[in-house]
């Protein structure tokens, strides 16, 4: 705990538990190490340290560790895979950001200038859910590791013994890719990927197919550049639909890769539907008007939702399982 004192009006100050900022301030205090600081500059000091050199220095290391960890994303809960990679269409970088409403967090990636309020009169920007961009980059590697040509094409070797591994490797983080930790799948995108260009109408993915040779030693570190470490863009067609300051991405054509993803919007009013239904099956001659008022919505509102409590099973099941169609919202 912190030096409790009392003050001359009688108030106690301190004597609480240490924050992590002063824990910090802490640890990069040189006096233990037996110095002086003056002015930025460290001096020998005539004290005698309490900490050796080896043991500053494994400090130091671990917290620089934490440092790029933060930064990079990496300690969440929830990763941002892609942080870092993605631009939007006037080439600005994409920031990963949250909001939380009632309780649930939403994650997005929004262009730098709609967060640092510096934006153009040529752009609004992009504020695309991080979900869907990272379910759809995500799907593509995999789909990419999971096809022998392309590995074979990406890193070629003398040693059959070796492609052989290389290719069931590379097959191998494709399949259990789902169960891969957070942090595990963006040291894999970040070594494979350049950059992520998102478009009006595509988004390109900017690879670096021979830096797969990491996978080699179950680490993602990227390879030095080398004059054959040639891009290729893998370009996935997408349309981008505002509604109000959210954008929806909507993928053209089948997902090589699906994972289901139920809307929790949808499965919220299909459930409130199968409610109203309820209470107008248990209430027979009562008018909308009371039905609505026990449900404690407006009429034109009951009489709207509780429809959908009449769509057929297999639809009902399909919305359930996220297996609906990309453009069916709540909006329509």
């Amino acid at each position: 705990k912190s030096k409790s004192w009392t003050s001359a009006s009688g108030r106690l100050i301190g004597g609480k538990p240490f924050s992590r900022g002063a824990l910090y301030l802490m640890l990069r205090n040189r006096t233990y190490l037996g110095e002086i600081v003056h002015k930025g500059q460290s001096h020998p000091g005539d004290h005698a340290p309490i900490i050796d050199q080896p043991l500053w220095d494994a400090v130091h290391s671990q917290l620089a560790d934490n440092t790029a960890e933060r930064s990079s994303g990496t300690r969440s809960r929830q990763p941002s895979l892609l942080a870092g990679l993605l631009f939007d269409p006037d080439g600005n970088p994409m920031t990963p950001t949250h909001a939380v409403k009632k309780g649930t967090r939403y994650r997005y990636y929004v262009s730098r200038q709609l967060i640092t309020k510096d934006q153009r009169e040529s752009s609004d920007g992009l504020r695309i859910p991080a979900a869907e961009i990272e379910q759809l980059v995500a799907s593509r590697m995999r789909q990419w590791l999971l096809d022998p040509a392309s590995i074979y094409q990406a890193a070629r070797f003398s040693d059959a013994s070796a492609q052989r591994q290389f290719l069931a490797r590379a097959a191998e983080i494709g399949k259990i890719w789902p169960e891969l930790p957070g942090a595990r799948q963006r040291a894999l995108l970040t070594a494979l990927i350049e950059r992520i260009d998102v478009g009006a109408d595509q988004i390109e993915i900017h690879t670096r197919p021979s830096r797969v040779r990491a996978l080699l030693d179950g680490a993602a570190t990227p390879l030095p550049s080398a004059p054959d470490d040639e891009i290729k863009i893998v370009s996935v067609p997408v349309r981008l639909r505002r509604s109000g300051r959210e954008i929806r991405m909507l993928i053209d054509g089948n997902d090589p890769c699906p994972t289901a993803k139920p809307d929790a919007r949808l499965t919220k009013l299909l459930i409130r539907a199968h409610r109203f239904r309820a209470i107008l099956t248990g209430s027979p001659g009562v008018p909308f008007a009371a039905l609505a008022k026990q449900g404690g919505v407006g009429r034109s509102y009951f009489t709207r939702v509780v429809r959908l409590s009449y769509l057929a099973p297999e639809i009902t099941q399909a919305i359930l399982d996220g297996r609906q169609p990309p453009d069916l919202t709540t909006d329509k």
